[in-house]
């Protein structure tokens, strides 16, 4: 018989960096996370998104761990 159901994934390893999670205004769901290279892109990147969007500011993600 085949499987109709949707198929397991792998959980995200996500990379060192900063980052923002951006979702639509007023929506309760996960949004996606959007990673910079360093604090002032991040900012900058949170800045333009909050124009439409959600925007949470996450923090520094580094060595599997939140700093």
């Amino acid at each position: 018989m085949k499987n109709l159901g949707r198929t397991p994934y792998k959980e995200i390893k996500l990379l060192n960096g900063f980052y923002i999670e951006v979702r639509n205004k007023g929506s309760k769901d996960r949004g996606i996370k959007i990673r910079s290279a360093d604090k002032d892109s991040m900012k900058e990147a949170a800045k333009s998104y909050s124009r439409d969007k959600d925007v949470v500011i996450l923090g520094e993600y580094k060595d599997e761990g939140w700093v």
